[in-house]
């Protein structure tokens, strides 16, 4: 049996601190939305990318791609976002086994008037902290993290 690949101590120190910016910032951002919008930070993701299309429509596989979201998280989401009646799900005319989630006018509504509200809380917990020679690293790191698909490897056992 191979030994295990351990952290150096440089590498253990950055990890934690990478931990904690992953739960604390997602947390804060969450409930900034939750109290200014009554929105998950999913829902602001899913209303955002479908606002982003120019028919603000896109078949649910896709979305859930879009949103790093399994279908079936998506199609929660997507659930409580249709109860606000801010997106609308459709079959798709050309192909009935798919699935059409659809921003409604009232969903881009909830968009517009939640966005200076949440990119005020991204600025204040992201970039107002870095420089702008840190920011273009950062995009820099996420890009090289996110380059090939997310899969670990079973260890040899």
């Amino acid at each position: 049996m191979d030994e295990p690949r351990w952290l150096t101590e440089e590498q253990q120190l950055a990890w934690r601190r990478f931990v904690e910016v992953l739960v604390k910032v997602p947390a804060a951002l969450e409930a900034q939305l939750q109290r200014d919008s009554g929105l998950t930070h999913m829902g602001y993701i899913v209303l955002l990318a479908l606002s982003e299309r120019p028919d603000r429509r896109l078949a649910m596989s896709r979305l859930a791609k879009q949103v790093s979201a399994s279908l079936s998280r998506l199609s929660h989401v997507v659930a409580r976002l249709e109860a606000q009646g801010w997106v609308r799900r459709e079959r798709d005319p050309e192909d009935g086994r798919v699935q059409i989630a659809m921003l409604t006018d009232a969903g881009w509504n909830k968009l517009v008037s939640s966005a200076p509200g949440h990119v005020e809380a991204v600025q204040q917990l992201i970039f107002d902290r870095l420089t702008p020679a840190q920011v273009r690293q950062m995009g820099k790191l996420a890009d090289a993290l996110l380059e090939s698909p997310v899969e670990v490897r079973p260890s040899a056992e």
